[in-house]
């Protein structure tokens, strides 16, 4: 077993640390991640956006509503709290009344972070998340998580979710336009380009299957440059 890193959670020969930086967008960022997400943790981006993100909690579990720190964070009358998910009563950045609803408090995002399958099961176990104000984006956006196949592509990675929210809350005067939230993107930038470089070297044999799926990943791609 490789030696992990317990920062960002992957083989210190592929630590994300050094790719980013902390920065506070003034938003706290809840991830809720489904437990078989955490055991896995191959490929999710979660862990990026918590060292990427100041005050930035993951939250680890299947049944959320009597889930004490979760339960907290929600009933502090310093945030107004979202959940992260489509709906047509959903808040945008540019959603006329979004600002004065917030009236002056500190948002407070939840986002599941977990496959697509499992983010289901989430919400059909976790019906209460449903019953909070939603927040989604204004805008239309398609992953750079091109080698991860999501049932529709419109479905973005946790960590470009951060990404794309805190740059619409800037583009709406919501959140500090000098913030630089480029950073995790570099450091998602470098995790593709380390899982796909791992990815060739197991069909060269450079190094052994660690999986047995990895079998269908049988053919050399090729590593952006993200220029």
């Amino acid at each position: 077993m490789s030696e992990m890193c317990y920062k960002c959670f992957k083989p210190k020969s592929a630590c994300l640390c050094s790719y980013t930086k902390e920065i506070d967008p003034g938003i706290k960022f809840v991830l809720l991640m489904h437990q078989k997400e955490a055991k896995r943790q191959r490929t999710g981006t979660g862990h990026i956006a918590k060292i990427s993100l100041k005050d930035a909690e993951i939250l680890v579990g299947f049944e959320f509503e009597h889930n004490k720190r979760l339960q907290e964070l929600l009933a502090d009358p310093q945030y107004f709290p979202v959940m992260m998910y489509p709906g047509e009563e959903a808040w945008t950045a540019r959603r006329e009344g979004f600002a004065e609803a917030l009236a002056g408090k500190k948002l407070l995002v939840l986002i599941l972070d977990s496959t697509w399958f499992c983010a289901r099961k989430l919400i059909e176990h976790n019906p209460f998340l449903l019953k909070l104000p939603r927040l989604s984006f204004y805008g239309d956006y398609r992953s750079i998580f091109t080698f991860k196949h999501e049932p529709r592509p419109e479905y973005i990675s946790t960590v470009e979710s951060c990404y794309y929210l805190i740059k619409e809350m800037q583009s709406a005067g919501l959140c500090d336009p000098n913030i630089d939230p480029e950073p995790m993107m570099d450091a998602f930038k470098q995790m593709i380009k380390f899982q796909l470089q791992a990815e060739n070297e197991r069909i060269l044999g450079i190094r052994p299957n660690s999986h047995n799926y990895d079998a269908k990943y049988n053919k050399i791609r090729e590593i952006p440059k993200f220029d």
